[in-house]
């Protein structure tokens, strides 16, 4: 109130001073008018005045300018003229008028000679010049000549004087009429003067009066602006108290969530450093490791972290640290498989410094990163394009993405600047060096390379310019899309709902996130009071409006996805089956790089199983048919494409992988059946070894009890007497995997139990126990291949893929392709093409399927393999047509529909991924067995060569045209070693040469055939050119002469004496010789084959290791001992046990009295001269092999490098197989590792006793590195006791009656006695070789005396056994010529039928 009415007087005091003021003003302003006025007059006579003399003074200044031109020199030449010019006179008359000097010309000189006259003429008195002498002038002035240029024309300095009194003449006449104006203008200023003073007098006053009036207004302005700022006051708090109002309630939950975000951050800011640490590790190391191995390594650095005492989230991951869920969810939408080691692949490829690289074999990152990196104008690049470096400089330029695909193991060094990212400033500007060219470098440029391989081998220089990310498939990710596939066939509607969702979802939370950021960003930017930011306010009000709303939007939307998610869930069994399969196909790469097949083809066959499969209205029997009807379809269109070899294993694979899968077979079950027991110590049990058992067989047992919990005291059980004759019984019967088990097992064993039991104890039945597993698992169809049909396969190929014959030797599908294109309207010539791929045939090849594809022919491009360096184009080619379009009508742009490409090759790794990814792949074999073989051969022999090849001798030609067919069709290779030493491939010109020479022998006979001709032609030449080995050319003439002799022109001639089944037909015609064939055995038994029922026995054994031993090169490293953590750790394990027990090594040290003893001449004893090198041979095997050990343990605990050797032999040691690092330096064996090492223990061993205790008695020759050496020292022994030349001794054999090695008294006086030798394929009874019994394949040959006789000749009746190291019999060929795996022939008598075709021989060591 006070100031209100302080403010009330101010105002009325201002208001008198303020009408004061204004009276004072009046009057200063009246006179301030009149002094305005006296001073624009003032100054008009002042302009005047100026502007009279501004006249005059140009020409004067010109004159005082053309005087200060003039130099000494211009006076003196005036002043030197003795008579001057009239004009220069006139001049200088004038210029002593005005100095009031005489106007002479002597006068004239003296004034031109004084000191100043120059001086004096530019200061002249021009403003004071008497009249008198003006008037003098004038006559002068007057005077028409005297002018400046006349005057020059005389004298240039006369003239600069004439011009200075014609000025001096102007400035006078103008002066006298300025000076009155002057006179006035000086009146009128001191006029003004007067009048400023008395206005500068009134204007103090004013200033006085109006500075009062000022303060006063100071004053009460002061008041009212107190005033003002209490009222603003008040309503500024009242508007702070709205708007504090509106902010608390704003910002309450936001209040909330910051809270526990501070919380979170205070957390884990401690452990920061840690968490950051491993993920830059995490981004550096792992992106090239799988899923499981990237979980070992993060935790195993968690692990080391808490060691050292660095602070680190216990569950620290690299999605923990990086990941945005809303970037997640946008890499979800754009394909990015939703499981977390796919989520880690793309925090690699946008968070590593270096260039991302991905192994993408199923081309998941491929169409990620495309949809991704779409919208930014990804460019698609092959380093196979000829303008690869064009288009990479354009996007670097433009700061477009680039995706560089089909990357393979090494990468153009063109782009290694890139790779580098050497960029370098260049006047202000990033530029890198690409190519010959500087480009200019976009900041936004990325680049990312794909491979499609699925097990790259990168070199470190590679590996260190790169990111590797391993984008391989993950089981949950594909068993993720396989659902999305299934419920968005199956429930079209909940898979629609919940894609919006996820789009829906993803948009709310990214823009619930940018309110959070607004909201926080516009508190940060706030200045001053926050309360007074009215803009501010209701911008967060909004923002928390709309953050409610869309909270309240993806609350209700992640319900609903829940609930779609549960509905989902009925169906994930389908896709985990669906899953389970695809990665078992993806496993057949491993096998063969043709069995390639790409996932989005298996997603495809998916597909169509979804809408082929027989509906149900239950979702249980719906998905129950739909495995099963997916299980069969694309096991039937995988399997066409698989050699027979394999479709069994493919079907175990399947079967075991789906009960896997399923939790019905545990991981060491599964190892067990692979690996067998894997101690490479002698395993001991309660119980006694039974006496139908083995050694090996029962080790075998005991670990397979700790290993397999359902199996545990099978061992013992086997050992009681209560039990042991049932298994006895079980494992002896013909058929062991149809028999019930022994009654207390039966129960608790299951179908993939009896397999365990197989494998160690009738391991030639494993296979058909596989085969009942199988059938049992998923059904009799799986069990056996379904023969495919072009007529079947025609329906499932369009114009857009092609369809690949894969070939091996022998087949050749051309004919059958065609008989099936003239079938379809395709002649051959006309509508069907084919090529031949070889040297120069790429271009003709290529030129053919771009018009084929645009007339709707059909193109057979055959031998893919032997063009190797078109297969590149060959792949784009294919490319390109599957991004082509068929075309639907006449004259329409695409591919005719009725276009084909088929292909022929072997397999190769050279054949595109590609091509075998998409396309169609089916296998073409010859036929197997030998009634396919004959039917075949008789199905190409036409009716003319039949009956006319030999006019002279129709009935012989035709029953040996058969008998030599039947000899060509005896595939022996099947029975492995026992068949042939080394397999060989007789092929169908081998036949067709045979029959023409055949042809030619009969035709030109006259009573008596050539038969020694015809055996060797035949079987030396033709046949006998592709074999190598001595003893497979033996056992090739040998079966020969059961076909080609004279013996088959008798009508009761049989080519299997004891069945009778196979003999030539009688004489026919064609169709009957195919009706013969038609009614043979549909399979064949070891006899037509010339051998025992037993090699059945050796096939099935090979068969059945072949089978797990590919199994097991296509299984990941994983611990094969029960109880085992890691495989390092297993590996650690094994490594110690083995390097514990090693013995120490051979020394001469350690050599008994007379070991090493010299003869009377010096000469060391031969047999001597062997132990020494033995003994170096194992000290160098032992040597490595501790030495290895060592490295490998320390490479497992980290403290070296694990080097690719010892990668190798650390998986070789899991795998229960020799290292190849030991193998190198070691005898050859066949023998898994445990058995290895018993192995090595006992040779060892044998070699120290005959060290310490002297030349044993008998030896054991199986125990020695080189046999041969033996042989050869026991031939120099004899050779020097009885001075016999040793080229003419050679070994006869005497086998003695003493079972084992102890039963030995002495030993005998010439030669040595030999223990340990196996007879493979026969049995030594009462004193000669016999058949062996049933089921047995190998048997121990008793004591044999090795006796150096000079010259010996066995008798024709004894049998040239060959004794081979291992059971592989093949071997390198010596400097010998023979196989490093031949020792010699034993010569033993035999019993009359035993023939050599029987693949008889004698082995050092068995295979366990």
């Amino acid at each position: 109130m006070a100031v209100v009415q302080a403010t009330a007087v101010l105002l009325l005091q201002v208001a008198e001073d303020q009408l004061e003021a204004e009276q004072v003003r009046a009057v200063v302003s009246r006179e301030e008018s009149e002094v305005k006025t006296k001073a624009a007059h003032t100054q008009a006579l002042a302009d005047e005045a100026k502007a009279d003399l501004d006249q005059a003074l140009p020409a004067l200044n010109a004159a005082v300018d053309s005087l200060n031109a003039l130099n000494k020199g211009d006076i003196v030449e005036i002043k030197s003229m003795v008579k001057p010019p009239p004009l220069v006179l006139m001049t200088m008359e004038a210029v002593c008028t005005l100095k009031q000097e005489k106007a002479e010309w002597d006068t004239a000189k003296r004034v031109l000679g004084e000191s100043g006259f120059m001086k004096s003429l530019l200061e002249f008195d021009k403003d004071h010049i008497p009249e008198t002498v003006m008037k003098r002038l004038r006559k002068y002035i007057d005077t028409p000549e005297f002018t400046p240029e006349t005057v020059a024309k005389q004298s240039k300095a006369a003239q600069s004087l004439c011009m200075w009194c014609r000025a001096v003449d102007v400035y006078d006449r103008i002066v006298k009429v300025v000076e009155p104006k002057r006179v006035a203008l000086r009146g009128a200023e001191a006029m003004l003067i007067g009048a400023n003073a008395q206005l500068q007098e009134k204007q103090a006053a004013l200033k006085a009066v109006e500075g009062k009036v000022a303060g006063l207004e100071a004053a009460l302005a002061a008041a009212e602006a107190e005033q003002a700022s209490l009222k603003e006051q008040a309503s500024v708090t009242a508007t702070r108290l709205q708007r504090a109002a509106k902010l608390t309630s704003a910002l309450q939950e936001e209040g909330v969530r910051w809270g526990n975000t501070a919380r979170q951050i205070k957390e884990s800011t401690g452990l920061l450093v840690g968490d950051v640490l491993l993920s830059a590790a995490c981004i550096a190391y792992y992106g090239a490791f799988p899923g499981n191995y990237r979980q070992e390594l993060v935790s195993g650095w968690v692990d080391k972290c808490k060691e050292y005492g660095i602070p680190v989230s216990p569950d620290c991951t690299l999605r923990g640290t990086f990941a945005s869920p809303i970037q997640v969810r946008d890499w979800r939408l754009w394909g990015l498989p939703a499981d977390d080691v796919s989520v880690d692949n793309g925090i690699l490829v946008s968070k590593g410094k270096r260039w991302p690289l991905m192994i993408d074999p199923q081309g998941q990152a491929n169409a990620w990163l495309r949809n991704m990196e779409g919208r930014a104008g990804l460019k698609l690049v092959k380093l196979s394009q000829p303008n690869f470096m064009r288009l990479i400089e354009g996007a670097v330029r433009l700061g477009q993405p680039v995706l560089i695909e089909d990357v393979g193991e090494t990468i153009d060094p063109a782009l290694e600047p890139l790779l580098l990212k050497q960029v370098f400033k260049q006047g202000g500007r990033s530029v890198i060096h690409l190519g010959d060219t500087d480009v200019e470098y976009h900041p936004s440029f990325q680049l990312y390379m794909t491979t499609p391989l699925a097990n790259p081998h990168y070199l470190p220089e590679v590996c260190i310019k790169v990111t590797l990310v391993n984008f391989t498939v993950t089981r949950p990710g594909l068993e993720e899309q396989l659902l999305a596939e299934l419920v968005r066939k199956e429930r079209p509607n909940l898979q629609a709902t919940r894609d919006r969702l996820l789009l829906s979802i993803s948009t709310d939370k990214r823009q619930l996130k940018e309110l959070e950021d607004k909201i926080l960003r516009l508190l940060k930017e706030a200045k001053g009071n926050i309360l007074d930011d009215e803009v501010l306010i209701n911008t967060l009000n909004n923002s928390k409006l709309t953050a409610g709303m869309i909270q309240n939007r993806v609350r209700e939307a992640e319900e609903t996805e829940n609930n779609i998610n549960q509905a989902r869930e009925q169906y994930r069994s389908a896709a985990a089956g669906a899953s389970t399969f695809y990665f078992v196909v993806a496993d057949l790469a491993l096998i063969s790089p043709m069995y390639q097949t790409s996932l989005s083809s298996f997603i495809t066959m998916f597909n169509h199983c979804i809408d082929a499969c027989e509906k149900a209205p239950e979702v249980g029997v719906r998905l129950r048919l739909l495995t099963s009807f997916a299980m069969r379809f694309i096991f039937d269109k995988v399997q066409r494409g698989l050699f027979e070899q394999h479709k069994l294993l493919f079907s175990f694979m399947l079967a075991t992988a789906t009960a896997r899968a399923a939790g019905q077979v545990t991981q060491g079950e599964w190892n067990f059946l692979l690996r067998g027991g894997s101690s490479v110590t002698p395993t001991g049990s309660e119980g006694a070894t039974p006496s139908w058992l083995s050694v090996s067989q029962w080790s075998q047992l005991v670990q397979m009890g700790r290993a397999v919990a359902a199996l545990e005291g099978v061992a013992d059980s086997m050992s009681m007497p209560s039990e042991s004759k049932a298994w006895e019984e079980w494992a002896g019967c013909s058929q062991p995997h149809l028999q019930p088990l022994p009654p207390a097992w039966e129960p608790v064993c299951t179908t993939f139990h009896r397999l365990l039991l197989l494998k160690v104890l009738r391991e030639d039945k494993l296979l058909v126990g596989c085969q009942r597993y199988i059938g049992e698992s998923l059904g009799a169809a799986f069990t056996q291949g379904q023969p495919w049909t072009l007529d079947g396969v025609l329906p499932d190929t369009t114009a857009l893929i092609p369809t690949i014959f894969i070939l091996t030797s022998g087949a050749d599908p051309t004919a059958m392709l065609q008989r099936f294109g003239e079938k379809q309207g395709m002649k051959a010539g006309e509508r069907l093409h084919m090529v031949s791929l070889g040297q120069g045939q790429g271009p003709v090849a290529e030129t053919l399927v771009a018009l084929a594809a645009a007339d709707g022919h059909w193109v057979c491009l055959q031998n893919c393999h032997l063009a190797k360096s078109w297969m590149p184009r060959l792949g784009s080619i294919v490319e390109e047509l599957g991004k082509s379009q068929v075309r639907r009508e006449e004259g329409e742009a695409g591919v005719h529909p009725d276009f084909r490409l088929w292909l022929t090759s072997m397999p190769t790794p050279d054949f595109p991924a590609s091509v075998l990814q998409s396309g169609i792949k089916l296998t073409s074999e010859p036929p197997k067995g030998v009634k396919a073989n004959v039917a075949r051969t008789y199905a190409d022999i036409t009716e003319g060569p039949f009956e006319s090849s030999c006019p002279s001798k129709p009935a012989a030609w035709k029953k040996l045209l058969f008998s030599l067919t039947f000899f060509h069709a005896v595939e022996r290779r099947k029975f492995g070693s026992i068949g042939w030493n080394i397999p060989y491939s007789f092929n169908q010109s081998d036949l067709e040469c045979s029959m023409m020479g055949l042809a030619t022998f009969l035709n030109e006979a006259e009573d008596q055939l050539p038969w020694p001709a015809m055996e060797y032609v035949v079987g030396q030449i033709n046949y006998g050119g592709h074999v190598t080995d001595d003893m497979d050319r033996r056992c090739l003439m040998s079966t020969l002469r059961r076909f080609l002799t004279a013996k088959v022109m008798d009508s009761d001639y049989t080519f299997t004496p004891v069945s009778g089944a196979y003999h030539p037909p009688q004489s026919g015609t064609l169709e009957q010789c195919r009706a013969f064939i038609k009614a043979l055995p549909a399979s064949e038994s070891p006899e037509v084959f010339g051998m025992h029922d037993n090699a059945n026995l050796a096939f099935e054994l090979q068969e059945a290791g072949r089978v797990m031993d590919t199994v097991l090169a296509m299984q990941p490293r994983e611990p094969a001992l029960p109880g085992s953590t890691t495989p390092d750790q297993q590996v650690a394990a094994l490594a110690a046990s083995i390097l514990d027990h090693l013995p120490p090594l051979l020394s001469m040290a350690e050599a008994g009295p007379g070991v090493f003893e010299r003869t009377q001449a010096g000469q060391l004893n031969s047999l001597a001269v062997v132990l020494g090198q033995e003994m170096e041979r194992f000290n160098r095997l032992s040597e490595a092999m501790r030495s290895s050990l060592e490295e490998l343990q320390k490479a497992v605990k980290g403290l070296t490098v694990m080097s690719a050797q010892l990668e190798l032999m650390a998986t070789s040691l899991l795998n229960s197989q020799v290292p190849e690092l030991w193998k190198r330096v070691a005898y050859p064996s066949l023998k898994p590792l445990g058995s290895w090492v018993t192995d090595y223990h006992e040779r060892i061993a044998f070699m120290r006793a005959w060290l310490t205790s002297g030349q044993p008695k008998c030896f054991w020759l199986p125990g020695f590195f080189f046999p041969q050496g033996l042989m050869t020292g026991v031939l120099q022994t004899h050779a020097r006791k009885y001075g016999i030349a040793i080229d003419s001794l050679s070994f006869a054999f005497q086998v003695s009656q003493l079972k084992e090695p102890s039963e030995v008294v002495d030993a005998p006086e010439d030669g040595i006695l030999i223990h340990g030798l196996w007879l493979e394929g026969a049995q030594w009874q009462n004193g000669c070789l016999t058949e062996p019994n049933p089921d047995v394949m190998y048997s121990l040959l008793p004591v044999i005396h090795f006796m150096p006789v000079q010259d010996y000749l066995a008798p024709d009746t004894e049998y040239d056994c060959p004794l081979y190291k291992t059971s592989a019999r093949a071997g390198a060929l010596s400097t010998t010529g023979q196989s490093t795996n031949f020792v010699l022939c034993v010569n033993l008598p035999t019993r009359e039928g035993t023939d050599r075709v029987q693949g008889v021989a004698l082995l050092c060591m068995l295979n366990d």
